[in-house]
């Protein structure tokens, strides 16, 4: 009998070099590809009844040249790439990782919240190039520095990711504020309250976005939000780039209309030279890899195995749906 035939689409940014294939390949004939432009799909799936993807989509077009295909494992929360409906009508099961970069994620949060805080990578940078050396003072400061304790944490999006960043919040001394779609009953964190988004926007120092990317959320932070905003507040994103108009939030930036922002994710990713967030005022700018910590990037891929074994046992779990 013929070995199953496996491929990875892009596994590169999951799988550098530092993890291990082996409980894959160990289920069927695997091949992977660090990554597969879109017209590359047929010639190196065409064969594979299972298929992994994390950015490289599979849409019906993709989908009807691919005639073995009993199952595509989404390699991320997120299963926008795939066209779930089609691929239910062609009897393929679709199946996601739900939950693996929490701690990482809320982690990373606060990694862009300390360097708008502390500006620590500029003051070393101006220290190693002789700043400190030449200065006539014991001390200086570069930017203004800004204590956390007592200031007050906005969250949209009350999930996982947001609860654990609401928790780290907490640690820090911050009031935490939280608005989401479902704000019946109180917060499942004590501690917490709901929010009506209007006082969420006016009263947070730290707005944190943790919302999926939807047809609602599209363009949330936008120019008409950010201008309810405090002129000291910090925005961060660390969720999906479509929840931010980044034009209006350069023009924010650079108006002084809020105080700053870090994003590790854009709308277009990666972006052109000329996106606008590149050159704002105080911005920082992450390549999407709040994610990516070793530990997360091993609980993803020890998941999409068990996908995998769950689905050849007969017991699929984690599937999606359109």
């Amino acid at each position: 009998m013929m070995a199953l035939k496996i491929s990875v689409l892009d596994g590169y940014t999951l799988n550098s070099g530092d993890l291990s294939w082996s409980a894959l390949e160990a289920l069927g004939e695997l091949t992977v590809y660090d990554r597969t432009p879109r017209e590359l799909i047929e010639e190196r799936a065409s064969a594979s009844e299972i298929v992994l993807t994390n950015k490289t989509p599979l849409d019906d077009a993709a989908l009807r040249r691919l005639p073995k295909l009993r199952y595509i494992g989404v390699l991320a929360t997120g299963f926008d790439v795939v066209d779930v409906k089609s691929a239910a009508g062609r009897g393929i099961v679709v199946t996601n990782i739900p939950a693996y970069g929490t701690d990482s994620v809320a982690q990373f949060v606060f990694a862009l919240l300390m360097e708008l805080c502390h500006a620590v990578g500029r003051h070393n940078d101006s220290v190693k190039c002789g700043a400190w050396s030449a200065n006539e003072d014991w001390s200086y400061r570069l930017t203004p520095l800004v204590e956390l304790s007592g200031k007050t944490m906005g969250i949209v999006g009350f999930g996982r990711i947001g609860m654990r960043t609401a928790a780290i919040a907490q640690a820090f001394g911050m009031d935490v504020i939280a608005n989401a779609r479902n704000m019946t009953g109180e917060p499942s964190l004590p501690g917490v309250r709901w929010a009506e988004l209007n006082e969420l926007l006016q009263s947070a120092d730290v707005l944190s976005l943790h919302c999926p990317a939807t047809p609602a959320t599209l363009d949330f932070i936008n120019r008409e939000r950010l201008s309810r905003m405090k002129t000291s507040a910090f925005l961060i994103n660390t969720s999906r780039g479509k929840l931010v108009n980044e034009s209006d939030l350069a023009a924010a930036l650079d108006a002084g209309t809020i105080a700053g922002a870090a994003v590790d994710v854009l709308s277009i990713e990666p972006p052109g030279a000329d996106h606008p967030l590149l050159q704002a005022r105080n911005c920082i700018i992450t390549p999407h890899n709040a994610w990516g910590t070793k530990e997360a990037r091993s609980r993803l891929l020890d998941t999409a195995v068990d996908n995998v074994r769950a689905f050849l046992e007969g017991k699929s779990q984690n599937i999606v749906k359109g």
